[in-house]
């Protein structure tokens, strides 16, 4: 089992930057990715970054060269600095952690960037 708590956000202004961290517990060497999602209201889920355990990483074509996904060697932190924000990009932001047979979420952070 994984607990994964995620923090910071709130409210940013266009073109501000805030870091989101999640806070990952339980039985980390399971972990393959940990990853952040968002859904802003009325759309679905959508995949923002993702970091492995090899440490490599992924981001979203919408947020590519703003955004960057980093993390601790232990699986203990992950981090998503978030640069040059948009009020589109205003969402609930999500950690998940992906194991080989099972996923879990946290319960999301709140961003909203006003224009």
């Amino acid at each position: 089992q994984v607990q994964l708590a995620e923090s910071g956000g709130g409210l940013v202004q266009a073109g501000g930057s805030t870091i989101l961290s999640c806070a990952v517990s339980g039985i980390t060497a399971s972990i393959n990715a940990i990853s952040w999602y968002r859904q802003a209201p009325g759309k679905e889920r959508e995949l923002v970054a993702t970091v492995d355990s090899g440490g490599n990483t992924h981001v979203a074509d919408n947020v590519k060269g703003r955004f960057t996904i980093s993390r601790d060697d232990a699986w203990k932190i992950v981090y998503l600095q978030m640069n040059s924000l948009k009020p589109e990009d205003t969402a609930v932001y999500y950690c998940n952690s992906a194991h080989r047979d099972r996923m879990y979420w946290g319960r999301g952070t709140q961003v909203t960037v006003s224009s």
